[in-house]
């Protein structure tokens, strides 16, 4: 699995800093997978001047990135016409900022945007801060036992090789569980052998921490990582229907742009980050 060429990379644009920054950020991945662009604005009543600044967003876009780009202005709800624009329009992967704009808690529990992330039937990148994916010097991937986690690797060969940016593989266990750690470790250097064979550098690591979300950012921040890879859970105990998954809370706190992968279908799901 890999992000597909001479297809339509989809941007939300609501006009927010963010949702602008996340336009550019498209540019190098569409430049590197030969794919269009689509600026989509979504509103419950569209504007006559959404279009217009929609369409002038798009013409500024092409001088900037000498791509193609195509603009859409739709009714409804954000979330809900793009997982119907995904199919029909070829959509190889979907880029959206975030900020304190997007509401992630709902007062019964669970998110809006997370559910929408597990409707989504192609990758999605979100982007909070103002940091560029153009000099990606290294990717991150958390790892754990489950079988999805390795379906992260195709994606991350393929942007270290679009940024030349080697790959830093983490893996965050409970303190005091060396049983994990010691089923980890030969697991984590089967990847990392792989990934340098299809020509990528590679480092892992393995660190104890109760609060995993943050001891995944804290390693990012200090190495220099351009963007995190982690697999979608979509299969949620009550629990974490209500208090998140550690992917969740890392999209909601990452100043790092996050790509999130949907898993190949299983008769069972176990635990990825």
């Amino acid at each position: 699995m890999i992000i597909k060429e001479h297809q339509t990379i989809l941007v939300s644009i609501d006009f927010s800093d963010q949702s602008l920054n996340a336009l550019k950020q498209s540019y190098s991945i569409a430049k590197h997978t030969k794919s269009k662009i689509l600026l989509l604005h979504v509103s419950s009543n569209p504007e006559k001047k959404h279009e217009e600044d929609l369409l002038n967003l798009a013409e500024t876009t092409r001088k900037e990135s000498n791509i193609e780009v195509e603009t859409a202005v739709e009714k409804g709800d954000l979330y809900e016409v793009i997982i119907k624009k995904v199919e029909p329009l070829n959509i190889a992967l979907v880029i959206m900022g975030i900020g304190d704009h997007v509401k992630f808690k709902s007062r019964f529990g669970g998110s809006t945007i997370h559910k929408f992330i597990n409707l989504l039937n192609c990758p999605i990148i979100t982007v909070r801060d103002h940091m560029t994916m153009d000099g990606i010097k290294n990717i991150l991937i958390p790892f754990d036992l489950s079988p999805e986690s390795r379906e992260k690797v195709p994606f991350a060969v393929q942007m270290a090789r679009f940024y030349g940016a080697d790959i830093r593989i983490i893996s965050i266990f409970p303190p005091n569980d060396d049983s994990y750690e010691n089923k980890i470790l030969p697991y984590l250097q089967q990847i990392k052998k792989f990934i340098k064979q299809e020509g990528v550098s590679c480092t892992n690591k393995t660190l104890p921490s109760t609060m995993a979300a943050e001891a995944i950012l804290e390693y990012a921040y200090a190495n220099e990582c351009g963007i995190i890879l982690q697999m979608n859970q979509k299969d949620l105990s009550i629990s974490e229907k209500f208090s998140g998954t550690v992917g969740q809370k890392i999209i909601e706190i990452s100043k790092i742009p996050i790509m999130t992968i949907h898993p190949m279908k299983r008769e069972s799901t176990n635990r990825v980050v």
